[in-house]
């Protein structure tokens, strides 16, 4: 793969509260500079995310396997600034 199709990779979890959960995306900290808005990636990466997963099983296993106060990581998503999806790894929780 060449360093123009190695994109960004973003972690992707739900945080769990006592009155939701909420996808969260980790951000790398040299994020390339294509990034003009970071409202734009958390969007692709998570539909991204409930493209892959079923998002009803997702949130029923967070749910029931994550205590409030905790993430459940999901996985990652590597994409580039055009949002091109380069790789994708995500799994709902066991």
């Amino acid at each position: 793969m060449s360093d123009d199709e190695a994109g960004d990779t973003f972690g992707v979890g739900i945080r769990v509260t006592k009155t939701e959960l909420r996808v969260v995306v980790q951000v790398p900290s040299d994020i390339d500079s294509g990034w003009t808005d970071p409202e734009s990636f958390q969007r692709l990466v998570e539909e991204r995310l409930w493209d892959q997963l079923d998002q009803e099983e997702t949130l029923q296993a967070v749910a029931t396997t994550t205590d409030p106060g905790e993430t459940a990581m999901l996985g990652t998503v590597t994409l580039q600034p055009d949002g091109t999806v380069v790789t994708s790894d995500l799994a709902v929780p066991a």
